[in-house]
């Protein structure tokens, strides 16, 4: 039997949700399935543990990062192909839950810090930094180039209560994000 997208989904939302208003240690199986409406059994059929649907959160958000190393890659170690990676990270931060999944993190920390998923992630993002700097760079200048990735994180935490819509959150955030980025 194959796994229904659509459950997969709703489970991943719920859990998130949960994650973030209790807290990933606070949650328990049983409370994902009963806000679901389905039996623990019914779950186990998608995921066995809370780490499997933690894990299935952040391999979809590293699945994208993976793309934008691999086009990346492909590219010229130019300032516009860094503008275009800064422009696609946001594009792809914006699609999705990644900013949901962004506040879990914030939140739970400390019951996160070594889950391998999290230390995958770090490792991806320090990718994407390799493509953002030069060695011989200055190091402010790394530092800035190396911010410019943050910087759109940021928003999300920063201008949290704010009454902005997405749309203007994100826009504010590649501004600085560009201006981060100039040489």
């Amino acid at each position: 039997m194959r796994e229904h997208p659509d459950t997969r989904t709703r489970i991943q939302e719920i859990a998130l949700k949960l994650f973030i208003e209790q807290g990933y240690e606070a949650t328990s199986l049983r409370e994902i399935a009963e806000a679901l409406g389905v039996t623990k059994a019914a779950l186990y059929y998608h995921f066995r543990t809370k780490d499997d649907i933690v894990t299935s959160l952040a391999e979809d958000r590293l699945q994208a990062v993976q793309e934008l190393i691999a086009w990346a890659e492909t590219q010229p170690r130019t300032d516009e192909a860094r503008r275009e990676l800064i422009r696609r990270y946001s594009e792809d931060l914006h699609r999705g839950r990644h900013h949901e999944v962004m506040r879990f993190s914030e939140r739970n920390q400390t019951a996160l810090k070594h889950h391998p998923v999290m230390e995958k992630t770090r490792d991806r993002m320090l990718e994407l930094i390799t493509f953002l700097v030069d060695p011989n760079d200055s190091a402010a200048t790394r530092l800035k180039n190396s911010m410019a990735l943050f910087s759109m994180h940021a928003a999300w935490f920063i201008l949290k209560d704010d009454k902005l819509p997405d749309d203007e959150r994100q826009a504010a955030a590649l501004e600085v994000a560009l201006e981060l980025i100039r040489r």
